[in-house]
């Protein structure tokens, strides 16, 4: 969010502006509204990433997906301690080379 900031005109349901503007606190409804955009953007490059991955390599395993929320847990647990991140046994090992189904 390094770029310059530009004025826009949105539209959005009464409710949901003044929830948004009761929860924005002092950085105001503008921060507010980016860092949800951009959580939203982050989480449709994620899904994105999750088709490409699946249409290459088959559908996720429900093992797998417990694997990777695990290895999410403990990477949100240790923000700032790059140990935790760096656990060689949370990581899939050999996606990219599982023969397409």
């Amino acid at each position: 969010m390094g770029e310059p900031a530009g004025k826009y005109s949105i539209t959005m349901p009464r409710d949901i502006a003044e929830a948004a503007r009761s929860r924005s606190g002092p950085s105001g409804l503008s921060a507010y509204v980016t860092a949800a955009v951009a959580r939203q953007i982050e989480r449709d490059n994620l899904s994105e990433l999750i088709q490409v991955a699946e249409a290459e390599h088959g559908p996720f395993t429900d093992d797998e997906v417990q694997a990777l929320r695990d290895q999410l847990h403990r990477a949100r647990q240790g923000q700032g301690n790059d140990e935790r991140l760096r656990d060689p046994s949370s990581r899939r090992s050999g996606r990219h080379s599982r023969p397409r189904q």
